[in-house]
């Protein structure tokens, strides 16, 4: 039997004043999105903005709902509008923050598996990387350089091709 290591090319940064002037402003507005966030039942506020190619940014917030399954992240809510509004559009970036209602959280926050999974269609669909940004109130930021490194060994539409 081998062993195999699998690792993450990840950037980070102590503080957002380390980033150029454009990412900071997507992690403020990500920052933002979360006070924008419907999260009554955990507690937990997520924001998302997402950088697209012709330069516009569309957000997204977490929606929770009594029915648990029923909510959805805000990296989908996101990708999803943005996929709607501007369905030719390709995803530069995507920077996701989180907070919570008891706490600032001071560390970088990342997406479910269920949103790496919709982030790495998006990528692979637009055959370019999507950057992610992750943060949480305060703190440190991760920078990751596409959603692939987020996903290693991930099940995609190659798997499909056969049935």
């Amino acid at each position: 039997m081998k062993k195999v290591e699998i690792s993450l090319s990840l950037i980070e940064a102590n503080d957002v004043s380390e980033l150029a002037p454009s990412e900071q402003e997507l992690i403020k507005i990500s920052r933002q999105m979360t006070t924008r966030a419907y999260a009554p039942y955990s507690g937990f506020y997520v924001g998302a903005a997402v950088l697209l190619e012709n330069g516009e940014i569309v957000l997204g917030s977490n929606q929770e709902n009594a029915a648990y399954p029923s909510g959805l992240c805000a990296e989908r809510v996101a990708v999803f509008a943005a996929s709607a509004k501007y369905p030719d559009i390709k995803i530069k970036a995507i920077a996701i923050s989180g907070n919570s209602k008891s706490r600032d959280i001071d560390h970088p926050v990342t997406p479910c598996g269920a949103c790496r999974q919709v982030l790495l269609e998006y990528e692979i669909k637009q055959e370019v990387p999507v950057k992610v940004y992750l943060s949480g109130h305060s703190g440190k930021i991760y920078i990751i350089e596409n959603v692939q490194d987020l996903l290693p060994l991930s099940f995609t539409s190659k798997e499909l091709e056969s049935l």
